[in-house]
């Protein structure tokens, strides 16, 4: 071979290496495209679709397969859940009587045998009313010189303010729970009742409620930190800079109970230091989380011992999105995580505690995973390290030590989708009113949604809390509020399964 030979053969072997590179980026590119095209305009549902599972039991043996299927848990009877009401029994009922017309010519010639009775579900708008508190003086007839006497106000929240607790609890609710804002509540009490209120004075209203509330946010959060197993999770919130020109993002934390109460902290970063005003110094237990890098950081900071437990769902989205790289082998990953989730499933029919649920994760749940396990450690080396699947095995072996906590403490759920339930709201409010209005009113928020969110996840209604809560405040000692949180409240108020959220 030629000098001039050899230099074009290693430019060709150059030239063919640069275009398997180019393809290799493309195809990854193309990857990363399609999935932020489905997750814009397609499903968001993560189940597997009937194609998914065929493909499955068409799939050839492989090496992945290291150990057979799981022996699934035996089928219990379920429950038979009673049929609720159509129409409940506590509604009020208007009666109007249809006579025939030959009956209202003649009522004297007709005798009643009989009625059919035919019912319909109504609805009549809300109305504003002015609540107008008259106290009669009084002198006493023996004595007229004496000093008259009357009944003193009941407390309120504000000295001569105008707001009585019920529409304060329907702006309230009227944006923190059917996100709402301000602009829009101000154009409906014009225009559908004749009543002006601006926004700058719904604002005030907002944030007088928001003081008020600030001892039950307290005890609220108090409970949830109390339990030593707490799920928590962050989500971004425009806010306006004063002096900057433009929006700032600050974050909602969110720290819940599972099937219990959730707490929302304001902050205006996603710092590791944030963690520290959610979680005290003095907390010590569990805590469930992504794979956001400031967990970890912060369990290596806190002064009492930290427990982090990993979230299944974020791995089943990781495999999910990267379903159509590898159709057999994500399919496979696919199944196996559904081996889990149906193993949950089973437990939440059985309504099992926490002894119950470590028993039978370790007898089923554990084979699962070692076996996961097994086959990402296996596959891993085949994949490419930016690839959707090559992330997803990269994403799930790394956060391996917390994935499996919940296989040996009952307590802890498989996922973190709780807390990311409550935080739902907040994403649709948010693009209605789009930001909050300050620094301080991102504070007014994080107490509000507390107490809002905490009135759902009990199944309560939040306009009855908040009207009746507000009434009481005025007239309560600091060691009595802890009567109006959302957990006592609903001892003493109990509502129908059917009306739970």
């Amino acid at each position: 071979m030629t000098p001039r030979e050899a230099e074009l053969t290693r430019q060709l072997e150059a030239a063919l290496a640069a275009v398997a590179t180019l393809q290799a980026e493309n195809a990854l590119l193309r990857q990363k495209v399609d999935r932020l095209v489905k997750r814009v305009f397609g499903s968001t549902s993560e189940r597997l679709s009937a194609g998914q599972l065929e493909l499955l039991l068409t799939l050839p043996a492989t090496p992945v397969m290291v150990t057979p299927e799981p022996v699934p848990m035996p089928a219990l009877p379920r429950p038979r859940k009673e049929r609720a009401p159509r129409l409940p029994e506590n509604l009020p009922v208007v009666e109007e009587v249809l006579e025939p017309s030959a009956v209202q010519a003649a009522p004297t010639e007709w005798r009643k045998i009989g009625q059919e009775v035919s019912e319909q579900l109504d609805y009549e708008p809300g109305r504003f009313l002015r609540r107008r508190l008259i106290r009669p003086k009084y002198v006493r007839k023996a004595d007229r010189d004496a000093a008259p006497i009357i009944a003193p106000l009941p407390a309120r929240l504000q000295d001569r303010s105008l707001p009585a607790p019920g529409l304060l609890a329907h702006v309230l609710v009227g944006k923190y729970c059917d996100h709402l804002p301000l602009y829009r509540q101000e154009r409906i009490f014009a225009t559908r009742h004749g009543v002006n209120l601006p926004r700058q004075t719904l604002a005030r209203w907002v944030e007088l409620a928001a003081d008020w509330l600030r001892p039950v946010y307290q005890q609220i959060r108090t409970g949830v930190l109390a339990g030593g197993y707490v799920q928590v999770d962050e989500t971004p919130v425009d806010y306006l800079d004063p002096g900057g020109g433009q929006t700032g993002q600050g974050y909602l934390w969110v720290c819940a109970a599972p099937r219990g109460d959730v707490v929302f902290h304001w902050a205006t970063s996603r710092a590791t230091g944030c963690l520290a005003e959610v979680l005290p110094v003095d907390f010590t237990g569990t805590v469930q989380c992504d794979g956001y890098a400031a967990y970890p950081a912060f369990a290596r900071q806190h002064p009492r011992p930290l427990v982090l437990a990993g979230c299944w769902a974020h791995v089943r989205r990781k495999f999910h999105d990267a379903r159509d790289q590898s159709p057999k082998l994500t399919g496979w990953f696919l199944r196996q995580l559904q081996h889990l989730y149906r193993v949950e499933a089973e437990l939440r029919e059985l309504r099992a505690g926490p002894r119950l649920r470590a028993a039978v994760r370790a007898s089923h749940s554990r084979v699962i995973v070692e076996r996961l396990h097994r086959a990402l450690v296996r596959v891993q080396p085949r994949m490419l390290p930016k690839s959707l699947l090559g992330e997803a095995i990269a994403y799930a072996l790394g956060q391996w030590p917390t994935l499996t906590v919940y296989l040996g403490d009952g307590r802890v759920e498989i996922d973190n989708n709780l807390v990311e339930n409550a935080i739902r709201p907040t994403a649709l409010g948010k693009k209605n009113w789009l930001f909050v209005g300050a620094d301080t009113a991102g504070d007014r928020s994080a107490i509000l949604y507390t107490v809002i969110e905490s009135c759902r996840r009990r199944g309560l209604d939040p306009y009855a809390y908040l009207r009746d809560v507000l009434t009481r405040l005025p007239a309560l000692t600091n060691r009595q509020v802890v009567e109006i949180t959302p957990a006592n409240w609903a001892r003493f108020r109990p509502v129908p399964r059917s009306l739970a959220a």
